[in-house]
């Protein structure tokens, strides 16, 4: 294809994609700088300088009895809830049991936080699988269709890097000097 046709082809995917790419570099930026500045990354950095008190190997009781502590406690503040997950870290400070309850019509509902040493119940706070900016940048806050949005406007961004690579290659010309040599 000669290097016209290449400039329109790149001017009308442009076109058609400068929305869909608009949106994604928009909802990255802010959910990147979201992420940067959320309470969760201070903690995370936190937990980074700790080293964990637990050695390998673990008993069963070391693992088990954290989560039956937890467990029992959940069953007593929310009894006939269902369960999602359990997660334990033993490098928070103090090390926790996370219980994570899925609502009575499916989806999730919250998290229950317990001390892994004591089953001491430390806070509860709502529990969403993905953050709704993670969703929004991916497109899943739209549903099915939003995904294949999503993956849609990933590709117009590889195919504008493509057909813009070949037009900035088919304006190259030999023995420029300076600055020229790659702003043709």
């Amino acid at each position: 294809m000669k290097q016209a046709g290449w400039r329109k082809w790149h001017r009308w995917i442009g076109i058609v994609s400068a929305p869909f790419l608009l949106f994604a570099a928009v909802t990255g930026v802010i959910a990147g700088l979201a992420e940067m500045f959320s309470e969760d990354e201070e903690a995370r950095e936190e937990a980074r300088a700790r080293i964990s008190e637990v050695r390998l190997p673990v008993t069963p009781a070391m693992a088990s009895e954290p989560i039956a502590k937890a467990l029992t406690e959940a069953a007593a503040r929310v009894p006939g809830a269902p369960v999602d997950k359990v997660l334990v870290d033993f490098k928070s400070d103090p090390p926790s049991v996370a219980v994570y309850l899925g609502g009575p019509e499916g989806g999730e509902d919250r998290q229950l936080l317990y001390d892994a040493r004591t089953g001491q119940f430390l806070g509860e706070k709502p529990y969403i699988d993905k953050p709704f900016l993670t969703r929004l940048h991916s497109g899943e806050a739209f549903g099915d269709w939003g995904l294949v949005l999503g993956t849609a406007w990933g590709l117009s961004l590889v195919t504008m890097l493509g057909t813009g690579l070949v037009v900035y290659l088919a304006m190259w010309r030999p023995g420029r000097k300076g600055l020229k040599r790659l702003f043709w």
